[in-house]
C-alpha cells in the first residue's frame, strides 16, 4: 500500500507525517489490541455479556472486543470513525465468508457515526462500550462525549455504558514512555508528561453525556512484547506519538521510544510493562 498522509490530534503546524496506514492497523491488530484483553474480559464477565446481548462497541478498531463478545453468543455492532485500515480487518475477524447468512446478520460494521449503524428495525441495544482508553490526549474526552450523544438515543433505559481510561500515571508503567511523545512533539516543557490522569475523568464524561454512574473497577492490563521493535511498533500504532513525528522525525522518535523502554527489557529480551486501567459503568437514564 502507498503510504499516506495521516494526522490525528495533532496540536502543532506543520506537515503531517507520511505513514503507511494500512501496516499500522496491521500492527494494532497483531500486537497492540491484545493488551487490552483483560479489560474487556473482565467487563463482559461482570456484565454477563451472553446470547440476549445487543452490543454497540465505539471505535471498534480491529474488533478484538467485539469477537470476543460475539463468541460469548452476543449480537455486535461496532463503528469506526478513524481509521479505515482497521475496520478492514475488523470485517476479515467477524464477517469472513465461510460464515453462514443468519451468523453473518448478528453482526454489524459501520465507518462513521452510531446513527449511521441503526434503522427503523434495529433493536434497542442493550451494552455500549467505548474501550478505546481516555486520559493520554488533550481532548480525548470531549471526543468520547460527542460519540455517546449519539449512541444513548438507540439504548433502551438503563442500559450500561462501559466507559475506559488510563489508571493513575503511578500504577502504569507506560506512562514514563508516552512522556517521550509530549517532549519530542513539545520541546519547550521539556520533560513535561502527557495530560494528567484525574481521578473523576470517567464520571465526568459520563455525567456530560446524561448517563447515570452504576460502578467502576480497576483491571490490570500488562504491556508484554516479544522484543523492543515490537514495543516500538505496537506503541506507535496507537497514533500517541504522531504530533512527536511531525515535531521532529519517524527516525529520531523510534530511537528515543527504544532507549525509554531499556528499563524494561527483560533478560529475555521481551519488554514488559504493568499497567493498570480504569472502567466506569454508567446507565443511561
Amino acid at each position: 500500500m502507498t503510504p499516506t498522509l495521516v494526522r490525528h490530534y495533532l496540536p502543532h503546524a506543520g506537515p503531517a507525517p507520511r505513514v503507511d496506514l494500512g501496516a499500522r492497523a496491521r500492527d494494532w491488530s497483531e500486537i497492540q489490541e491484545r493488551m487490552l484483553v483483560p479489560l474487556y474480559e473482565a467487563v463482559y464477565e461482570r456484565l454477563e455479556v451472553g446470547p440476549g446481548t445487543r452490543l454497540l462497541g465505539l471505535g471498534c478498531g480491529s474488533g478484538l472486543a467485539l469477537l470476543m463478545a460475539a463468541s460469548r453468543g452476543a449480537s455486535v455492532t461496532g463503528v469506526e470513525r478513524s481509521s479505515p485500515e482497521r475496520l478492514a480487518l475488523a470485517r476479515e475477524r467477524l464477517l469472513p465468508d465461510v460464515w453462514s447468512p443468519r451468523a453473518r446478520a448478528h453482526t454489524r460494521l459501520v465507518y462513521g457515526s452510531p446513527r449511521d449503524a441503526a434503522d427503523a428495525e434495529t433493536p434497542g441495544y442493550t451494552l455500549v462500550t467505548a474501550f478505546e482508553p481516555i486520559g493520554c490526549l488533550a481532548g480525548d474526552a470531549e471526543g468520547l462525549g460527542e460519540l455517546l450523544a449519539s449512541a444513548t438515543p438507540l439504548t433502551e433505559r438503563g442500559t450500561p455504558v462501559v466507559l475506559a481510561g488510563w489508571g493513575p500515571p503511578e500504577r502504569c508503567a507506560t506512562s514514563s514512555v508516552l512522556r517521550v511523545a509530549t517532549r519530542l512533539a513539545d520541546p519547550l516543557r521539556g520533560t513535561g508528561s502527557p495530560r494528567p490522569v484525574l481521578r473523576d475523568d470517567l464520571e465526568e464524561v459520563a455525567h456530560r453525556a446524561g448517563l447515570r454512574p452504576d460502578g467502576s473497577g480497576r483491571v490490570a492490563c500488562p504491556f508484554g512484547y516479544a522484543d523492543v521493535e515490537s514495543a516500538v511498533r505496537g506503541l506507535l500504532s496507537t497514533g500517541l506519538f504522531d504530533a512527536a513525528i511531525t515535531a521532529t522525525d519517524q527516525v529520531q522518535v523510534e530511537k528515543e521510544l527504544a532507549e525509554a523502554l531499556h528499563p524494561y527489557r527483560r533478560q529475555d529480551g521481551t519488554v514488559w510493562m504493568p499497567n493498570v486501567f480504569r472502567y466506569v459503568i454508567a446507565r443511561t437514564t
